[in-house]
């Protein structure tokens, strides 16, 4: 059932007109940005150097190999966990247990691609089917949103999210009404936020690290460092898996087309960005340079993960020594606010972490294209709007 009119909180995103035009001009910019990436202008602005046809588009093999990885990560996802942890409190002051095996999954993924490799698999072949694989991607975030709507259609009211339930199908099919579907205890916004996209993404710049192996000898060093700095985000993310459960996706945001299609779509296959620029237009790096933007990814890194563990430990128990002695203040919402440790120097310090490590990625692409740094102005603009 609906909450009352008066107890919504106010429409995102520009309403149903604004979720409706997202829902087309997402996966447009998915596409042009994986078409321009290899074209010789690579230009962000600029019109793609052609526009695919069904036939390039749509692939049988490549859907069925999408569906694939989907089943091999929701098996990992089953395997038994490290640790089992418990989400914050929901409506009903119960709360739901999660398990803490993504980093497992990460490792596991990595011994069966190595194995598969071994036995022959081209996986260096991967990058020429990104648009098809893409496509794919897109059309189960697609279908997957319309059945996580129907799903919503019959959960009881303390189920739904705060801000999916606005009663307009096209604003609640994108912002997702369900907070926590679930199906027994396999929890799918959970298991979308981490596993396949963030492990996807990793695994497609490898493919392209390996392709430009075969195409030039050796992988150049800007593309080692970009697999690298990557692969540590990534990794980093699946160690530390728990706090994501004090997130805002997980507490607050509804699992609709918006989270979907950004977890299985739009993560692996535009923050892979860098990596597909660099095999289409190889940069000379050298050593000095290098280094500088290996220091400022470590800086980068430093202050994002201070912040985050600092602001995880609160979340989860404010009287933990660690975190007992900072300073806070009320919020309108009846949380409170950190406003000392890293939270005293900057307002968002873990945003902030994030944006240097997001600029270190772009660098070893040079600077004679703005495409390479999409992914900072997008972040810039995503981060931007969360914290508002």
């Amino acid at each position: 059932m609906a909450s009352p009119r008066g107890s919504r909180p106010p429409l995102e995103f520009g309403g149903p007109l604004g979720a409706a035009a997202l829902m087309l001009l997402l996966p447009a910019t998915m596409f042009h940005l994986l078409l321009v990436a290899r074209s010789g202008p690579a230009r962000l602005l600029g019109p793609p150097p052609y526009l695919p046809g069904p036939e390039v588009l749509w692939s049988p093999q490549m859907l069925l190999l999408w569906l694939t990885w989907l089943v091999l990560q929701a098996a990992l996802y089953l395997l038994p966990a490290r640790k089992v942890a418990e989400g914050q409190e929901l409506k009903d002051k119960s709360r739901l247990r999660y398990p803490i095996n993504g980093f497992q999954a990460l490792v596991l993924t990595a011994l069966l691609v190595g194995l598969a490799v071994c036995a022959g698999l081209p996986l260096g072949a991967l990058p020429e089917m990104l648009l098809p694989l893409a496509f794919a991607a897109t059309l189960t975030a697609f279908i997957f949103s319309l059945l996580l709507y129907l799903k919503a259609l019959v959960a009881p009211a303390s189920a739904l999210a705060p801000g999916g339930n606005s009663g307009n199908p096209i604003y609640d099919f994108f912002l997702g009404r369900e907070l926590n579907p679930r199906i027994w205890s396999f929890d799918f916004k959970y298991f979308c936020e981490l596993r396949p996209g963030l492990i996807g993404w990793v695994l497609i710049n490898l493919a392209l690290l390996m392709q430009e192996a075969e195409l030039r000898g050796t992988p150049s060093l800007a593309m080692w460092l970009v697999n690298g700095f990557q692969l540590l985000y990534v990794a980093d993310a699946l160690w530390h898996e728990e706090a994501v459960l004090t997130t805002m996706d997980i507490t607050h945001d509804g699992f609709g087309f918006m989270l979907a299609f950004g977890d299985l779509a739009w993560v692996p296959f535009t923050y892979s960005l860098q990596a597909q620029f660099l095999l289409h237009h190889p940069q000379a790096l050298g050593l000095p340079m290098a280094s500088l933007i290996c220091l400022m990814n470590a800086v980068g890194y430093y202050i994002f993960r201070g912040a985050n563990s600092q602001k995880n430990t609160f979340r989860k128990n404010p009287s933990d020594p660690r975190v007992a002695g900072l300073e806070t203040i009320p919020t309108a919402t009846g949380r409170q606010l950190l406003v000392s440790g890293w939270w005293g120097m900057v307002r968002h310090p873990n945003y902030l972490g994030d944006l240097i490590m997001a600029l270190a990625w772009s660098l070893p692409c040079g600077v004679s294209h703005l495409l390479p740094y999409f992914y900072v102005l997008y972040f810039t603009a995503l981060l931007v709007h969360r914290e508002a």
